[in-house]
């Protein structure tokens, strides 16, 4: 598959859409002679937004402009050998003079070996599907919240999804508030691709303190997520980001930006010492989903409600890293009917992955 190429003025939303489309990871940047500038990965634009840039923002401002690439006629073992001594998992190739030919995927080069493109990394998931979604309500009178359906297919199915895309084996559903119900749709799992087992809480631990319940011990990290999520991020990238980074707790972020409608006075006693019109805030917001090391678990207290901020805090006290990861695929918190209405519009126009 040749990938479309962007050019370095182009924005990174069409970036974003691009990578996500290809699978390959990466968007290749050319100029009008269709020579290679730069390349863009899903951790390039991640920086970029860490470091305060935007989506609106040129693809030249957060692209690679050294990438590694190589020639046309190079063979496979010479380019899986660059692929793997640079970690990278996608190279451009060109011809003698240097213009963009087409993309190279390790996975291309390893199809033939029957080599699998599910990366198992997280040992098992953690969904929290305890609550009672009151806002929602009369909807969840009757269900819980994360069964309500988004294009004829419940909440928490289609999180579901996402995890055995990635090859994770193993869920835990902490269930509270009409829990028999999930426990009756999902069972043990057959039908769906994954082992589904249930934390019961008896009363509420809150989403930190269901943790408490969990039967084992991981070896590796673990994903933890809010039953109300609905999003397309990448969490095999989620995985790597948290490896790469040493961290004890990674938290996905979404970008928030609060603009104020007014001229902004800054003052020093009864003088103004400056003006700003219409300035907007920009925050990094929790997005509900956390990679946990194995050792994070022995922080958590034991019998007690907790929440996944009390634990972040926990590990910040003990001065442990905790990374962010910014998200910047489609994301929503099915909070409110409002939202809930977003989330199935915004499918219908098929802009989710399932």
């Amino acid at each position: 598959m040749i990938e479309k190429p962007l050019r370095p003025e182009a924005k990174l939303i069409d970036a974003v859409r691009a990578i996500e489309i290809s699978r390959r990871r990466m968007a290749v940047v050319v100029d009008a002679d269709n020579r290679l500038v730069g390349t863009l990965t899903d951790g390039d634009i991640r920086r970029h937004l860490l470091a305060g840039g935007s989506l609106d923002a040129q693809v030249a401002k957060a692209m690679n402009p050294n990438p590694l690439s190589a020639q046309e006629g190079s063979s496979d073992g010479y380019i899986k050998d660059l692929m793997r001594h640079k970690n990278v998992v996608a190279i451009p190739l060109l011809d003698q003079d240097g213009k963009y030919l087409r993309l190279v995927h390790l996975m291309d080069l390893e199809q033939d070996e029957g080599v699998s493109d599910k990366a198992v990394g997280f040992s098992f998931s953690v969904i929290m599907a305890g609550g009672e979604g009151t806002r929602l309500r009369p909807l969840t009178e009757t269900i819980p919240k994360p069964m309500v359906e988004i294009g004829g297919v419940p909440l928490l199915e289609r999180q579901i999804q996402r995890l055995v895309k990635i090859g994770i084996p193993r869920v835990y559903i902490s269930v509270n508030y009409l829990g028999h119900i999930i426990e009756e749709y999902f069972g043990n799992g057959d039908g769906f691709g994954i082992e589904v087992c249930y934390l019961r809480e008896q009363e509420k631990l809150g989403t930190g303190g269901a943790l408490t319940l969990l039967p084992e011990q991981p070896t590796e990290p673990i994903i933890v997520m809010n039953g109300d999520i609905l999003t397309n991020s990448d969490l095999d990238g989620f995985y790597r980001f948290h490896q790469a980074h040493d961290a004890y707790i990674t938290v996905a972020a979404i970008d928030h930006r609060v603009h104020i409608p007014y001229g902004v006075i800054r003052a020093e006693g009864p003088f103004i010492t400056g003006l700003i019109e219409k300035p907007s805030e920009r925050f990094l917001c929790n997005a509900g989903i956390y990679a946990l090391s194995p050792q994070v678990l022995n922080y958590m207290p034991k019998n007690a409600h907790s929440n996944m901020t009390d634990l972040v805090e926990i590990c910040l006290s003990k001065q442990l890293p905790i990374a962010v990861f910014p998200v910047h695929e489609y994301w929503n918190d099915i909070g409110t009917p409002d939202d809930l209405e977003k989330a199935r519009a915004h499918f219908s126009k098929m802009e989710i992955n399932k």
